[in-house]
């Protein structure tokens, strides 16, 4: 079957002209122009809004578009121009509510004209780039209502006059002021900006410009906080009722610049109320406005946080100088970490746990910690204090958030490695003398160090707890071994400690008893024939012993005392009556050791297991000391501790000193040999800088010592000066 033929379709043009009436432009206008009247009239139920579109749509096509826009323009130009006499003739408040009624009104006419006009609004407008006809309405309602003479001031005025009202506390029509306000924004940004915004912003500027000069004179601080925060929250507000949302910015910034910026060094300095007192008096709240207030003005926060370093440093500086503050290095220590909770709690309650804050705080109490050279000592002294007794009945818990603290102040310490040697000594004391609280919360503390400072730190400290175990094992073995050879002597517990880990020191012979001597030889005997190659040497300054003593009345008690303590009092089994230095010589104690153990023995009220002649608190060479016979207690076990200082004596911390001192030497040539095996060659400012970096963390060199070090390590040539240029250094390879 074949395909039906195509057919093409041609449209053509009429063959006649066709001719439009002269009269019909003229004709149709009147019937749309009478239409337009009625609409402005209210009277627009009768037309026939098919009829009216068609006509204006057939002037468009008969090439009248001209002739409609035109005559749009102008009858509407008419009626507006009528609406502006009604609208100036309105008196007081009505004046607002015809204006609003007539604009109601304009928008009303205005659709349904647009509606009309609809297909010269699609054609003709775009084709001669006219105005649109809605735009067209509201240019016009522009130009004859809102800027004519006496309705453009008067509407401004009357706009500012109510918001003036409702700031002075009195309720306003706000549905009223909204209608007027969004008019303006529907006539346009420029209209809106021009007619209102700028003015009200001025007499916004003027209005808290007085009003916080008022306030200033007559508040204090927080209160004077409390008014700027609620204008700012009211016209925020304002701004979501009846203004448009681009004004907020502009608005809060006069009013933060009035209010706060303009103020803002007075209120912060402001006696008896200010930022300080605030501190002083946890006045969270208040704290918390002003950071929330000043954060909104350029270096508000940077003025906050310049006064509160400022008097952080002050207090702080005054609590480490402070001869009477540092005689207890428990209270002094608790001291910093109630002054650090306390500033921690403004921060992360007022000031939003601001970093800047928080690093501002970290830096004060870094300057004035290590304003004090026994920082270290005292924080190792807490640290002691509080793992002997003070944790005792404390959950795992809180022990963490303490330790955690105690971290924290050790983070501030430029001399890291001063503290770890009295660390060091009060471990080994508690370790030794078993009166560690918890072991646990050794250990843990020893794994925040390491964490904090490195393997190195704490390898010492670790093997100071491997030895304590191992001294166990070391004594099980010993008495499987000997068995019944020592079974009517002493009981002996020894703790070999290795040397280099623990803080051993040389000390002077002490003459042991015979009976104590004789088992300490069993023991020698058995080490060294169980390790070959090793060396022991008693540490009697470092032991204790528990005695059983019979007084008066057959009384007996069990006196827990030192090595040294031991052998004077073992002493009174042959004598009634010894001197000082009937004692010195007997058992060659060194002098200071010996008037320390005298002393606890014969001066400690309620301790007095010896009578001291002349009875003095000091202990004199020409002294006498007898056997207390009358000695009494309530309890069976009586702990005589040795009187010391709790902090180092000026020549002892002159030791210390000179230790540490000692110690950094070859830590800085490490570091010098280090930097030159990777930089080959360098001046002497980048090595001191160089070395600084990388000793910061557990002390700060100083560059004549740094500076001392190279020269040594020059005459060991490690290193060599450049020949060219003397400021150079070379590393030998």
């Amino acid at each position: 079957m074949s395909a039906p033929k195509k057919r093409n379709f041609q449209i053509e043009a009429f063959k006649h002209r066709v001719v439009v009436d002269v009269k019909y432009a003229e004709k149709t206008w009147k019937i749309i122009e009478h239409a337009i009247n009625e609409i402005y009239n209210h009277n627009a139920s009768g037309l026939s809004f098919e009829e009216l579109y068609r006509n204006a749509y057939n002037m468009v096509l008969n090439k009248f578009g001209e002739k409609l826009y035109s005559g749009l323009v102008s009858t509407m130009t008419s009626h507006l121009k009528e609406i502006a006499k009604l609208v100036e003739a309105a008196q007081g408040c009505l004046f607002l509510e015809e204006l609003n009624r007539k604009w109601a009104d304009h928008n009303k006419a205005l659709q349904m004209i647009r509606d009309i006009l609809m297909y010269m609004d699609r054609t003709f407008i775009p084709s001669t780039h006219k105005t649109p006809v809605h735009q067209l309405g509201l240019n016009l309602w522009r130009d004859n209502v809102i800027h004519s003479s006496k309705i453009q001031t008067r509407l401004q005025d009357t706009l500012l006059e109510l918001l003036q009202e409702e700031r002075t506390g009195e309720v306003i029509n706000r549905g009223l002021m909204r209608n007027a306000i969004k008019m303006l924004i529907d006539l346009g940004p420029s209209v809106y900006q021009e007619d209102f915004e700028k003015p009200f912003l001025q007499v916004s500027a003027d209005f808290y410009s007085v009003e916080s000069q008022q306030f200033i004179e007559s508040c204090d601080c927080g209160d004077y906080l409390k008014k700027a925060e609620k204008r700012l929250n009211e016209e925020i507000e304002r701004v979501s009722h009846y203004l448009d949302a681009a004004t907020e910015a502009k608005v809060t910034n006069v009013v933060e610049k009035e209010m706060i910026e303009s103020h803002m060094h007075r209120l912060v300095h402001m006696e008896n109320s200010g930022l300080v007192n605030m501190i002083l008096d946890d006045k969270y709240d208040d704290l918390g406005r002003m950071y929330n207030l000043f954060r909104r003005v350029s270096n508000g926060l940077s003025l906050i946080r310049d006064v509160m370093t400022s008097h952080i440093r002050e207090v702080g500086k005054q609590l480490v100088t402070d001869p009477e503050k540092l005689k207890d290095p428990i209270d002094f220590v608790q001291r910093l970490l109630d002054e650090k909770d306390k500033y921690d709690k403004v921060i992360s309650k007022s000031f939003n746990s601001d970093k800047t804050f928080q690093n501002a705080l970290n830096s004060s109490f870094e300057y004035f910690i290590n304003l004090n050279s026994r920082s270290p000592e005292f924080i190792s002294l807490f640290v002691d204090d509080k793992l002997r007794k003070g944790l005792k009945g404390v959950s795992e818990e809180d022990v963490e958030i303490l330790l955690d603290k105690v971290m924290v102040l050790f983070r501030y310490l430029q001399e890291k490695d001063v503290f770890e040697k009295y660390y060091k000594q009060h471990l080994a004391k508690r370790l030794l003398s078993a009166k560690t609280v918890s072991d646990d919360a050794e250990r843990s503390l020893i794994v925040k160090l390491k964490t904090e400072c490195g393997y190195q730190f704490t390898s010492k400290l670790e093997g100071m707890f491997t030895d304590m175990k191992t001294s166990q094992d070391t004594m099980q073995g010993f008495y499987s071994a000997m068995g019944g050879e020592i079974a009517d002597g002493p009981t002996l517990t020894v703790q070999v400690l290795t040397t280099g880990s623990w803080p051993t020191q040389s000390v002077g012979p002490c003459n042991l008893p015979a009976e104590i001597l004789c088992v300490c030889e069993k023991f020698k005997t058995y080490y060294l024939g169980t390790h070959t190659g090793r060396r022991l040497t008693w540490q009697t300054n470092m032991g204790t012993a528990d005695l059983k003593a019979t007084f008066g009345n057959g009384q007996k008690h069990e006196l827990n005392v030192s090595t040294y303590q031991m052998c004077i009092l073992l002493l009174f089994n042959n004598a009634d009556r010894l001197s000082y230095k009937d004692i010195e010589q007997a058992t060659e104690i060194p002098a200071s050791d010996l008037k320390r153990c005298l002393q606890s023995l014969a001066c400690v009220k309620g301790k007095n297991v010896l009578r001291k002649e002349p009875m003095s608190k000091d202990i004199a060479e020409d002294d006498s000391f007898m056997f207390n016979d009358k000695f009494t207690s309530k309890f069976y076990k009586v702990k005589i501790g040795t009187v010391v200082a709790q902090k180092e004596s000026e020549p002892e911390k002159h030791e210390t000193r000179q230790r540490v001192e000692e110690d950094r030497k070859p830590q800085i040539e490490a570091a010098i040999v280090r930097i030159m095996k990777s930089r080959r060659v360098l001046d002497h400012n980048n090595i001191v800088a160089e070395v600084t970096k990388q000793l910061q963390s557990r002390f700060l060199p100083n560059p004549v010592v740094i500076k001392k070090r190279i020269e040594s390590l020059i005459e060991r040539e490690f290193l060599e000066r450049d020949k060219t240029d003397r400021k150079l250094y070379r590393y030998l390879a």
